[in-house]
């Protein structure tokens, strides 16, 4: 009597994900106190993070290594003192109220999203800004480390010329004097905490920045909650509460009974050498299990038997959860639906290490759930 391999069995849960590390005590409770944000900016222990089109702010210089190996980023970070008057200065700001840590005086979070807030022409007069146009960082400019310099060496606080001439707020000055990184960069490189800090602010700021109307009367919304909801300010439609959106979707790891994995190729992927997993969101009305085989069925034309959870993540990009399922495949005639997935193939761990290896496939990014599901599979890290 043959004896059928599961390759389920000695499936672990898996024990890190980038995404997923925050330890924050978000303070839901305090979430609807009046003047949260003034007042949190008040306290000596605040601390300010910086959004923007989806990126977070590091020190100057900091942008340069998201794509290098085995080097260490941070936030960059400003005193709450400095924002409470910026953000009545830039009412186009989002602030975002994170949360704090406890210890022997709390530590208090605050993000703030400058995604709409501009340089302000050259002007005279009596105002508080400088000449001269912004230029907006990105996560590859080059310039020197700021050096564990405080947020006082970040902002240009002398003045530039005649007293009478118009300085840039911080904040317009923070477009230029920080490196602005995309998460998925960021992630790999920076602490458990503020990966996870980062996660959650870019995860706001996004979603205050694609939704700036009400979605069901059109009217303008405005920020709410200590930045995690907005308010419809439709008063004739009863100034409703809208919440972020959060879209589930199943990513699996498919694995017949010989321990081989089934990569697949996606038509979107512009690197044609990247081969990742089963991967789609949730119907309405249907449960994760129902979702991660319907998926491989369409994308791959294989039927799975059991299917046993790995763990969870989120992905800003926009708004989705990544909720990861380990399957076994109960056919292994691949029939790619070349819409979706336009090639897939079965592969050992030692076929997809040398493949890897040649160049022939390459994994996912670091900050991806699948990779981490990928080497659950090898039993080692990429």
């Amino acid at each position: 009597m043959s004896i059928s391999f599961n390759p389920l069995a000695l499936t672990q849960a898996l024990p890190f994900l980038p995404l997923a590390q925050g330890d924050i005590d978000y303070q839901t409770e305090r979430r609807t106190e009046p003047g949260l944000i003034e007042r949190t900016l008040a306290e000596p222990a605040t601390k300010v993070i910086l959004t923007r089109n989806g990126l977070i702010a590091v020190p100057r210089g900091q942008g340069e290594l998201a794509d290098y190996e085995n080097v260490k980023m941070r936030l960059a970070t400003l005193p709450g003192a400095y924002m409470a008057a910026e953000l009545g200065r830039n009412p186009e700001a989002v602030a975002m109220f994170l949360g704090s840590y406890g210890g022997r005086r709390d530590e208090h979070v605050v993000a703030v999203d400058i995604t709409r807030v501009t340089a302000r022409p050259a002007s005279f007069g009596v105002d508080d800004g400088t000449d001269g146009s912004s230029r907006g960082s990105t996560a590859g400019r080059s310039g020197a480390s700021d050096g564990g310099q405080g947020a006082d060496a970040a902002f240009d606080e002398t003045p530039a010329g005649p007293a009478s001439r118009v300085r840039k707020s911080l904040l317009e000055q923070a477009l230029d004097r920080f490196d602005w990184v995309d998460l998925r960069g960021f992630a790999p490189h920076a602490s458990a905490r503020e990966a996870g800090q980062a996660t959650t602010a870019i995860s706001l700021s996004i979603w205050h920045n694609r939704q700036r109307h009400c979605p069901t009367c059109g009217a303008p919304v405005e920020t709410a909650n200590g930045g995690w909801a907005q308010r419809c300010t439709d008063e004739a439609d009863g100034r409703r509460l809208l919440f972020p959106r959060v879209e589930p979707a199943v990513i699996t790891i498919i694995v017949d009974s010989e321990g081989r994995a089934l990569m697949q190729h996606n038509a979107a992927w512009k690197n044609p050498t990247l081969y990742s997993v089963s991967a789609g969101f949730v119907e309405a009305g249907e449960n994760l299990e129902h979702a991660a085989r319907r998926e491989a069925l369409e994308e791959v034309g294989i039927r799975l038997g059991e299917v046993k959870y790995l763990g969870s993540q989120p992905w800003p990009y926009p708004a989705s959860l990544m909720m990861a399922f380990k399957a076994q495949a109960l056919t292994t005639d691949i029939r790619v639906d070349n819409v979706e997935t336009v090639e897939a193939r079965w592969v050992t761990p030692d076929e997809y290490m040398a493949a890897v290896i040649s160049g022939r496939m390459s994994a996912p990014g670091k900050a991806t759930i699948a990779r981490y599901m990928i080497e659950e599979w090898l039993g080692h890290e990429l």
